[in-house]
């Protein structure tokens, strides 16, 4: 129980890499807010967590927005007095080649991934920096640090929150507070499920341990940075990729 009784938001928990996250931080013992666009899915995603023993309520918000951010804390605070651990997770793609991308495109990917790391962050440091402690984990890309065909937008906003993270981790590190990133590579989710065979295969060719990942994967790595274990860390870029990116 490496996270007992600590209250962690979990944006983009819906699905994917934030589901198997916020199910990893209750199995841990912390209690969850489960973050979303659709209500049925996270109130789903949430019952089946208090079904499995753990806490969690569903809260859905679009963290593009900043007034739903700040609401998304305000709620939080009110239903269980405090935020311990914010993972900004939630994000989309709007793959395009560089010359059809169009403006819509280029935005609506960094309002989201980039934007929407800003808006939760920015609503969770004051209530973080009363308590004197604090994790914030970004969920970043491989793709952040080796670009992409056809993802100029992804890796832009990827990249970006790179940089956000070593600039929040410097500015908040005096008051306690950590602010990881972690850099997952081709992970078997809904996305990737829908491959060719051919792809498949190209892609774990450029893999050393020659598999996808899994999402619990990333999962073990988040509820490490957010325990005591990772306390004198801050400010990292930690790849769960099967070696891919090798810096």
């Amino acid at each position: 129980m490496r996270l007992k009784d600590r209250v962690a938001i979990v944006t983009g928990s819906t699905r994917g890499i934030g589901e198997a996250i916020a199910r990893a931080f209750a199995h841990e013992g912390a209690r969850v807010v489960i973050v979303g666009r659709d209500q049925v899915r996270a109130a789903r995603v949430a019952e089946d967590i208090a079904n499995h023993g753990g806490r969690a309520v569903a809260i859905t918000a679009d963290v593009s927005r900043l007034e739903d951010a700040q609401h998304l804390v305000k709620q939080t605070l009110e239903t269980w007095g405090k935020v311990d651990i914010l993972v900004n997770n939630a994000g989309i793609t709007r793959d395009n080649l560089l010359l059809r991308m169009t403006e819509a495109e280029w935005d609506e990917v960094l309002a989201v991934n980039l934007k929407g790391a800003f808006n939760c962050t920015k609503s969770v440091v004051r209530p973080m920096m009363k308590q004197r402690q604090g994790r914030i984990i970004n969920i970043t890309s491989v793709v952040g640090q080796m670009g992409n065909a056809g993802q100029a937008n992804y890796a832009a906003s990827k990249a970006g929150l790179i940089g956000f993270t070593r600039s929040v981790a410097r500015e908040l590190a005096s008051r306690h507070i950590t602010c990881n990133a972690i850099a997952p590579g081709y992970i078997e989710t809904d996305m990737t499920a829908t491959l060719e065979a051919g792809v498949r295969e190209a892609l774990q060719k450029q893999i050393p341990l020659n598999r996808l990942g899994c999402v619990d994967d990333v999962a073990g790595v988040a509820v490490f940075l957010a325990s005591d274990a990772a306390a004198y860390i801050t400010g990292q870029v930690i790849n769960v990729d099967g070696g891919m990116v090798m810096a």
